[in-house]
């Protein structure tokens, strides 16, 4: 039976009593617990499932759950066997302590916020388990210590918060306590963005010790988040951690929509002749050597809306990180943007620990957090093995993993395209649009008038603010732009940059798409005192490369006439722009 097809539902018993739309997940349960990992983390693209799996894992363990194997009636775990035909599992429903809580609500980077809330979310656990407190089995030391964890305490006592109460569980109930964490790494996101990293490194590094390597009341630990944080940051010393990313196949198939789950629900629905479009709009996510794995909120959102295409799972939350990582980002990640936005994919090496801290300065971790958040997908692999032929690369490259990479659906290369719209907002926007019908229309008065005013707003933006400067500025700018360039011009033009052409490599070419559009090649150029004394000097130097270097051989190979072939010069001096 299909139930009730509605979004927004993370509780497991919820889901069930109310007869919500559920793909049955709960193989999960049963492979985590064979695996007798003391504690496992799962990483995985938000809106995957991780936090209603932790629901049914607590659902099937706790012991305030006990007695209630009517919400697994039917489902994989309670019909499991034995090969003498006895039930495997269903001995272990509501028998263990179970501490749950999830990171998700800390949506601040200011440290004393991110401490403040995590300091909540702990006192709220309290408050559920103190009526445990009154068992003789406690002392009025331990009601004084447990009366006094609350929002307001210190961080020392924050720190050791779950390691007690796992303690406390244990010495009412007699068993050792499973903990589940949810969204362990939302505060980190936070804080680097803000400007905290550091400061919540230390918090978070003592508070995940203390909870998960120190604490021997804890029988076994899940984890989950979208980003698998480097283990020297946050997980030091934590020897017993299993690490699950989304190029593991260990619980591929727990976590998302396979495509026959999400064909089938199309057919239960009345939607079965939509499939090839859901698939060309959702498809593409890979799990380990498992593909074709749909993100469920879009599928469920695109049958309760009757079947309407939009970006439901990119457009969910903020993409703060991710903006700020391709707009600030180098040259070299812009142009990877720009071959992605085109269809294309490119090769990168791949440490899935992320280092936030060096995101700022390696295209690669760039790359590493865009595939673990579910905005890149794995079309191959190709490992370089130490039996290469050329000695130099073995000792480079001996062991690494290169990743063949692309956007991973239309409904991701639509986000992208809406948040590059997007560097081009806000003030900018009417310069920006003005712009580009002067352009379109050789206008080089009304060019000049606008690009002006554009280049005004968006330097600062596109700049990384490590070391601004007046060459940086004009070459993260111009990458962006042409970015804005594709995405504006889409289905009018083919925007590219950096090509080669005629004897040598262009900055931007715009090829017409009809006949009754003329071709542009554009070249930037910083000026240069010691050379130019004018910024008209600069774009005559722009305009004598362009034709020096014969950069429109590419179009006319193409059949454009030079006479449909406009070439322009742009020439930066700090924030001021001259196009002739």
């Amino acid at each position: 039976m299909l139930g009730t097809v509605a979004l927004g539902y993370q509780n497991y018993e919820e889901i069930i009593t109310e007869n919500i739309f559920y793909i049955d997940k709960t193989n999960f349960i049963s492979e985590w617990w064979e695996s007798k990992d003391k504690v496992t983390l799962i990483t995985r693209p938000r809106r995957f499932g991780k936090t209603l799996n932790m629901s049914a894992v607590e659902c099937f363990f706790s012991n305030k759950y006990a007695g209630r194997g009517d919400l697994f009636e039917g489902k994989s775990i309670w019909e499991a066997k034995n090969p003498d035909g006895e039930y495997k599992y269903r001995h272990l429903q509501g028998t263990f302590p179970v501490i749950f809580l999830s990171f998700a609500p800390v949506k601040t980077g200011d440290i004393d916020g991110i401490k403040a809330a995590v300091k909540q979310i702990i006192a709220d656990l309290y408050c559920k388990y103190e009526d445990m407190m009154s068992a003789p089995a406690f002392n009025d030391n331990d009601r004084k210590y447990y009366n006094a964890v609350n929002d307001t305490m210190s961080d020392s006592m924050a720190i050791r918060a779950l390691n007690r109460l796992s303690g406390y569980m244990e010495k009412y109930y007699g068993k050792k306590a499973i903990i589940l964490l949810d969204e362990y790494d939302t505060p980190m996101q936070e804080s680097w963005l803000a400007g905290t990293w550091d400061e919540a490194v230390s918090f978070f590094r003592s508070l995940f010790e203390a909870t998960f390597k120190t604490n021997e009341h804890v029988y076994r630990s899940i984890i989950t988040g979208i980003t698998r944080i480097s283990k020297e940051s946050i997980f030091s010393g934590l020897n017993n951690l299993k690490v699950v990313t989304t190029t593991s196949d260990k619980y591929a198939k727990h976590f998302g929509f396979s495509e026959d789950e999400v064909f089938w629900a199309l057919d239960e629905t009345g939607l079965g002749g939509e499939k090839q479009r859901v698939k060309e709009w959702y498809d593409g996510f890979t799990f380990g050597a498992h593909s074709d794995i749909y993100n469920p909120w879009s599928i469920l959102s695109f049958i309760e809306n009757g079947a309407k295409y939009e970006a439901y799972w990119a457009n969910t939350s903020g993409n703060a990180l991710v903006n700020a990582l391709i707009q600030k980002g180098d040259t070299d990640i812009k142009q990877t943007m720009e071959t992605l936005l085109a269809g294309g994919s490119f090769e990168a090496k791949i440490d899935e620990q992320i280092v936030f801290n060096q995101l700022d300065g390696n295209a690669n971790a760039v790359w590493s957090l865009l595939l673990a958040t579910g905005y890149l997908k794995v079309l191959k692999t190709k490992a370089i093995s130490a039996d290469v032929t050329d000695a130099a690369e073995a000792l480079d490259d001996a062991g690494d993993i290169w990743y063949t990479l692309a956007l991973t659906n239309f409904e991701v290369k639509k986000m992208f395209r809406k948040m590059i719209a997007g560097w081009f907002g806000g003030n900018t926007e009417k310069y920006y649009n003005a712009f580009i019908r002067a352009l379109l229309a050789d206008d080089k008065k009304a060019m000049n008038r606008y690009m002006n005013q554009v280049a005004l707003y968006t330097f600062s933006s596109f700049d990384s603010g490590n070391r601004p400067s007046g060459y940086t500025e004009p070459e993260r700018f111009y990458h962006g732009f042409v970015l804005g360039l594709l995405v504006e011009l889409t289905g009018r033009y083919a925007v590219t940059s950096n090509r080669e052409s005629g004897f040598g490599r262009y900055d931007v070419m715009l090829e017409p798409l009809h006949e009754a559009d003329d071709a542009i090649i554009i070249e930037f150029k910083v000026h240069d005192p010691d050379d130019e004394e004018t910024l008209a000097e600069t774009v005559r130097d722009a305009l004598r490369q362009i034709e020096e270097k014969r950069y429109s051989a590419a179009l006319e190979a193409r059949g454009i006439a030079p006479g449909r072939i406009r070439k322009y010069g742009f020439a930066f001096r700090g924030k001021e722009c001259l196009i002739g």
